[in-house]
């Protein structure tokens, strides 16, 4: 039985968490199928939530950075008619609405709070969140018991629409949400039923997309993945758009030096996007060489490009056809 080489292609990964899987759980489970330990992920997901995450494979990683800073879409279900103390249908139920609070939220009242939702808003994170409070999650601490009330911060609802609303004993509320990083959409669930005065949690969860990368074109999680990975330069070059170099100034620019080149506007669609931790930057430039590889992601200044992060040639150049076919995974 052959072993996967030891550095197997680099590469974005899309792939579609099921239900009950931590995010953990698929990073595991990528570093069997696709054989390597560096794998990473631009943005976790609840265990109950499903859909996409963009995982960065070896020296992707480094593409992760500007990713997880993209916005986002989620269609879900918010319940109305309780609150519970995670927000979500995992916690414990409140106190029920009674049925003429009930009947009092009306399709027109539920669609007036949605509005106010939308936009720019300060929305406080579920006490069971993955923000950090005194070097710990906020999610142990507050399921050691500890209570939480995290600070509001400012988030903007780019597009909050309600798909269908259902009423039994309950009102299920199915929306599509598109919001910028950092949003909480059990919050807006908890927020919704608060402000209809019933209570509200979310019961499902499913993202669709982050920046240009939909679940659509996201793969499952089992041996055919490594065959689906995006090459560095494709993902790069459709985030924010790319220079051609030619060989000598591959060659130059990986061993760091500030190459001349002419100052280039970015074009893609998504070339807004930042670095994981909101420090403003310059835009970056995909640079790739004659192979089609790339080399790394810089920024012009004063006539001359410098290195924002590198991709060195000995993972990066590689691509899923350099895996032999009949390789497998050895625990």
């Amino acid at each position: 039985m052959k072993r996967l080489p030891d550095n197997p292609a680099a590469g974005i990964l899309l792939v579609d968490k099921p239900q009950g899987l931590t995010s953990h759980d698929v990073v595991a489970r990528t570093r069997k199928f696709v054989g390597t330990r560096k794998v990473g992920h631009a943005g976790t997901l609840d265990p109950m939530a499903t859909g996409l995450l963009v995982l960065g494979i070896n020296n992707a990683t480094r593409l992760l950075t500007w990713i997880v800073g993209l916005d986002k879409e989620y269609t879900a279900t918010i319940r109305l008619g309780a609150a519970t103390n995670t927000d979500d249908a995992d916690g414990e139920l409140g106190q029920r609405a009674d049925v003429a609070a009930l009947a009092a939220a009306t399709d027109e009242a539920i669609a007036a709070e949605v509005a106010a939702l939308t936009g720019q808003i300060l929305q406080r994170p579920s006490s069971v969140s993955a923000i950090k409070v005194d070097g710990k999650r906020a999610y142990t601490l507050a399921r050691g018991g500890q209570e939480l009330v995290l600070p509001a911060r400012p988030v903007t609802i780019l597009d909050f629409d309600v798909l269908a609303i259902r009423r039994s004993e309950w009102v299920d509320v199915d929306v599509r949400v598109q919001c910028t990083t950092g949003t909480y959409i059990r919050a807006l669930a908890r927020d919704l039923g608060a402000a209809l005065a019933v209570g509200g949690h979310l019961t499902v969860l499913r993202r669709t997309r982050i920046g240009p990368f939909g679940v659509e074109d996201a793969a499952a999680i089992d041996d055919t993945m490594r065959s689906k990975l995006r090459a560095p330069a494709v993902v790069a070059t459709e985030l924010f758009g790319r220079i051609e170099l030619s060989a000598e100034q591959a060659r130059e620019l990986g061993n760091g030096t500030r190459i001349p080149l002419q100052a280039v506007t970015p074009t893609a669609r998504w070339a807004a996007a930042t670095p994981e931790d909101g420090t403003p930057s310059s835009t970056p430039i995909a640079a790739v060489d004659p192979d089609g590889r790339l080399v790394g992601l810089i920024e012009v200044v004063a006539g001359r490009a410098h290195v924002l992060a590198n991709f060195p040639r000995d993972l990066a150049g590689a691509s899923p056809a350099d895996l032999p076919d009949d390789a497998t995974v050895t625990p």
